[in-house]
């Protein structure tokens, strides 16, 4: 899991509403793979903050009025930790949300959060995506900003283009992915590039052992080679001290 590691401001506004973090275990464990894949995305980028289910405080002096999406973006404000977010104090709210739609919060995406977004906060890009395929027609939406009210955003090639994240959002089976345009491919989650490293490991070693065993191939050869040269030398010497023996007897005969 990617994390923030820059000191964290603390305030005295609330950090939790009391609500659960999702309605299920599909909810929440896609809510925490797309923030961490967005966060290891932008991780290069000081000025690009990524979270969710964090309190987002619209209204300065009153903290009743807060929303907490499952998934947002701010440009242009620094990557650090945070109790929560207040938009008065940063400057710049939520550039784009999406919430995970399930049957206790259908209304409210569609609804309460629609407006909230569109007429208070002003969120410019708004998606909503529903893993189950229960809740939503169509069940993934998305919306832009423009003039005051939300436009819907249409698919291209089943997915849709995000302009705040210079990505598209498609689905893949109950899975939401981000797109690159450029490379034609999925960003990869956070789990992917884990087990590409490791993959990538696992071949290194792989090179390392068939390169080992290939020294050690070597070695066995050359001590071979040497053993032979010796054993030949070994030889060769015995023959020749043969050899002087028979002539120092031939001498001592002709000498007689």
């Amino acid at each position: 899991m990617v994390r923030y590691t820059q000191p964290i401001i603390l305030n005295d506004y609330p950090t939790s509403d009391g609500r659960p973090m999702a309605e299920t275990d599909w909810h929440r464990d896609l809510m925490i793979r797309l923030i961490d894949t967005l966060k290891r995305h932008f991780l290069p980028d000081p000025n690009i903050y990524v979270s969710g289910n964090l309190l987002v405080f619209y209204r300065p002096n009153d903290k009743r009025r807060h929303v907490s999406p499952d998934v947002f973006v701010v440009r242009g404000v620094p990557a650090r930790s945070r109790p929560n977010y207040l938009i008065w104090e940063e400057g710049k709210a939520p550039e784009i949300v999406i919430e995970l739609t399930s049957k206790t919060t259908r209304r409210e995406d569609l609804q309460t959060k629609f407006r909230l977004y569109r007429d208070v906060i002003g969120v410019k890009e708004y998606f909503l995506f529903d893993p189950k395929e229960d809740y939503l027609t169509p069940s993934m939406q998305g919306y832009r900003l423009v003039g005051g009210q939300y436009r819907t955003i249409r698919e291209k090639d089943g997915r849709m283009p995000s302009r705040v994240l210079g990505m598209h959002l498609e689905r893949n089976g109950e899975d939401l992915r981000f797109w690159k345009p450029e490379t034609g491919l999925w960003i990869p989650t956070p789990q992917e590039c884990e087990a590409e490293s490791d993959a990538r490991a696992d071949e290194e070693q792989r090179r390392a052992d068939e390169e080992q065993r290939r020294a050690d191939e070597e070695r066995r050869r050359a001590n071979s080679a040497d053993q032979r040269a010796e054993a030949a030398e070994l030889e060769l010497a015995r023959l020749r001290a043969n050899l002087a023996q028979r002539e120092h007897h031939a001498n001592g005969k002709n000498g007689k």
